[in-house]
């Protein structure tokens, strides 16, 4: 009883040293990813607009997406679903506390501002922070030798399930979205472009989103088992991922007051265009995470 107590122990050691690398690669991940959107006007504004109820929705949603995520690319190897929160959790304090600082240090957030506003400014930007401090681990180094030993890490692991791609594509395809979604260029675009645009962009958006996953070579990129036809794949990833990349665009775009008071016809073309770099996101989320 007391040697079987021992091994679970030591199946559960918690390394601080990786556990604190993790977290500085954290904090440079939710600077990395997140300064574009700390460094803009609309995003600021945002804090002070924004209905408080699609804001809280926005950051609700973010929780069970970071906890996921944690477990594929956190700051170590989770083994449950508490470990999962524990880095999700100090994931989304990272994001607050660097959406914070580099407020604060910009000269954006100010002590003469109401508490309300300073609270929505920091919030807005904290959801982006919070999921580049995620992905700090996969893009800044997070692999080490003892990493690649495991080969129950599930960063390590190329194969996953459908569901599992599919959820890489909307983090993707999200993370992407909310960079450009609260700029007023996507209103601008809904009206200078005809049909023909739109439905340019649309097979451009699934040719490039397929090439990304099948035809490049990629790194996390996928090859097709010989034998398989070529529709195969696009009926199974590219379609749906597609339109994963336009649910998450109409979401944003709802969220971020863009479509507020804004005819069906622009709405439509907003989620098209916005759907551009989701695409892209959504396909290129393996080499992302």
């Amino acid at each position: 009883m007391n040697e079987e107590f021992a091994q679970g122990s030591a199946g559960n050691d918690f390394d601080v040293g990786r556990f604190f690398a993790g977290i500085a690669r954290g904090a440079a991940g939710a600077l990395l990813f997140a300064l574009p959107m700390l460094m803009t006007m609309e995003m600021w504004e945002l804090g002070f607009y924004m209905d408080r109820t699609r804001l809280l929705i926005l950051m609700a949603l973010n929780v069970p997406l970071l906890i996921v995520l944690s477990d594929r690319v956190g700051f170590e190897k989770t083994a449950t679903w508490r470990q999962a929160i524990r880095d999700a959790s100090v994931a989304y304090c990272l994001g607050i506390i660097a959406s914070c600082l580099i407020l604060v240090a910009m000269g954006v957030v100010t002590s003469d501002q109401a508490p309300h506003e300073v609270i929505g400014m920091i919030a807005v930007q904290s959801v982006p922070a919070s999921i580049g401090a995620m992905l700090g681990r996969s893009q800044l180094g997070g692999q080490s030798q003892h990493d690649d030993a495991d080969s129950d890490d599930p960063l390590q692991d190329p194969e996953s399930s459908y569901a599992g791609e599919l959820f890489l594509m909307a983090v993707g395809a999200l993370f992407l979205s909310l960079n450009v979604a609260p700029t007023e260029e996507m209103i601008l675009l809904s009206y200078k472009m005809t049909p023909w645009h739109a439905l340019l962009i649309i097979v451009a958006s699934l040719g490039l989103m397929h090439g990304f996953v099948y035809a490049l070579s990629f790194r996390g990129s996928h090859d097709l088992a010989e034998g398989t036809p070529g529709w195969h794949a696009f009926v199974r990833f590219t379609v749906p991922g597609y339109v994963i990349a336009g649910l998450i665009s109409a979401f944003c775009l709802w969220t971020f007051h863009r479509t507020d008071d804004v005819g069906t016809t622009q709405v439509l073309m907003m989620i098209i265009i916005l759907s551009f770099p989701g695409a892209i996101g959504a396909a290129a989320a393996r080499l992302i995470l």
